[in-house]
C-alpha cells in the first residue's frame, strides 16, 4: 500500500479508502490509485482489510452444492459468481456430492472463513442447525431445495407441475404404461417428481404400475442397466419419464444399445446439452437455471445490504421443449 502511495502521490489513507470503496474521493484521485495499483499489480489483503473495514465484511460468500457432477448444479453456480463479482464479492464453492454429513461440514468451514453469506442446496433432512449463523446476521438464502427447520429466502424449481406436465404430454400421445426413473428418493426435488408423476396417472385414471417405478438411481450408468431390465420387459413400457438430467442420460444410453430410440417414448426433466443433437431429439421439461442462481444470489444481496423483510419463497417455472421423442406413439397408434 506504501508503494502505490508513493507512485500515485498519495497519503496511504487515500489508498486505503479507494481500495476499499470508501467515500469522500474525487474521481481523478480514485482513477490515479487505481491505475498505480494495477502498475505494481497490487492485491490488497482481505483479511487484514476486514479488521479495520467500518462493515466488517469479508466481501465473500459460500457457496453449497448438490452435486459438481450434475450440469444443473454448475450452471446455478456460474450464474451466483456472475452477480457476486458484480458486488465486487469472491465465491467460495464445495460440492456436498448430496452427502448429509458433508453439508454440516462446509458450512462449518466457511463460517470459520466469515463469509457474508451463505447460498445452500439442502441436502439433510433438517436445516435447524443454520439458526446459529442467522442469529449472528449472516443471511442465508437456499436454492433448488426448500430447507426444514428454518425459515429462509428459497429459489427452486417447480418440481410437480413440470413433472405432471412431462407425463400428461405422454398420456396425451396414447401412452398407458409410462415407466419413471429417478434420484435418490430422499433428494427433495427426486420425491417431488415422482409424486407429479403419480398424481397425473391418477388424474388421468390410469393405474400405477409400481413395477416401473424405480428411484435411487444416482448416475447414469444405474439408470442404464434399469431401463435396459425394464425395456426388455415380457410388457414393457412404451414411454419412459426420467425426472433427472444424468438418468436422461442413462436412459438415452440404454435405448439406443437396444435399438429402441424410435419406438419407446422418452420425456426428460432437466434439459440436457446435447438434446438437440440426438435422433430422435430429446424432449424435456427444462429448468432455468441462470434465473434461480441469479434470483438467489440477488436476494442474498439484497440481506446483506440490509433488507429485513420476511423470509421469501421464490419457484422459477419449468416450460416442456418439444423435439421429438416425447411425441412417439405407442404400438397400437403408429
Amino acid at each position: 500500500m506504501r508503494d502505490v502511495a508513493e507512485l500515485a502521490g498519495v497519503g496511504i489513507k487515500t489508498v486505503s479508502r479507494v481500495i476499499n470503496g470508501e467515500p469522500n474521493v474525487s474521481a481523478a484521485m480514485t482513477e490515479r490509485v487505481r491505475r498505480a495499483a494495477a502498475s505494481l499489480h497490487y492485491e490488497p489483503d482481505l483479511h487484514a482489510g476486514n479488521l479495520r473495514r467500518a462493515d466488517g465484511r469479508s466481501r465473500t460468500l459460500g457457496l453449497l452444492v448438490s452435486s459438481v457432477a450434475n450440469p444443473f448444479a454448475a450452471q446455478v453456480h456460474r450464474a451466483i459468481e456472475r452477480v457476486a463479482t458484480e458486488h465486487g464479492y469472491a465465491v467460495f464453492a464445495t460440492s456436498l456430492e448430496d452427502d448429509p454429513d458433508a453439508e454440516l461440514r462446509a458450512v462449518a468451514a466457511l463460517a470459520r472463513r466469515r463469509v457474508d453469506g451463505f447460498v445452500v442446496t439442502p441436502v439433510r433432512d433438517d436445516q435447524a442447525y443454520l439458526r446459529v449463523h442467522v442469529d449472528r446476521g449472516t443471511p442465508i438464502v437456499c436454492v433448488d431445495r426448500e430447507p426444514c427447520g428454518i425459515e429462509t429466502d428459497t429459489v427452486m424449481t417447480s418440481n410437480l407441475e413440470g413433472a405432471r406436465a412431462a407425463v400428461r404430454h405422454l398420456i396425451a400421445h396414447g401412452h398407458r404404461r409410462i415407466a419413471c426413473l429417478g434420484d435418490l428418493e430422499r433428494i427433495q426435488t427426486a420425491a417431488l417428481r415422482r409424486q407429479g408423476y403419480v398424481e397425473e396417472l391418477t388424474a388421468s385414471g390410469i393405474e400405477v404400475d409400481e413395477s416401473l417405478v424405480v428411484f435411487g438411481l444416482h448416475d447414469d450408468a444405474s439408470a442404464t442397466a434399469v431401463a435396459r431390465r425394464l425395456l426388455t420387459l415380457p410388457n414393457p413400457p412404451t414411454a419412459i419419464f426420467s425426472s433427472q438430467n444424468l438418468v436422461t442420460v442413462g436412459t438415452i444410453r440404454a435405448l439406443q444399445q437396444l435399438g429402441l430410440e424410435n419406438d419407446v417414448a422418452l420425456v426428460g426433466f432437466d434439459d440436457v446439452e446435447t438434446s438437440d443433437l440426438l435422433r430422435p431429439a430429446t424432449t424435456t421439461v427444462a429448468q432455468d437455471p441462470d434465473r434461480i442462481g441469479r434470483l438467489a444470489a440477488e436476494r442474498l444481496f439484497a440481506r446483506i445490504q440490509g433488507d429485513n423483510t420476511p423470509p421469501r419463497h421464490l419457484v422459477v417455472p419449468t416450460r416442456l421443449v418439444v423435439r421429438g421423442s416425447g411425441e412417439i406413439s405407442p404400438p397400437g397408434r403408429r
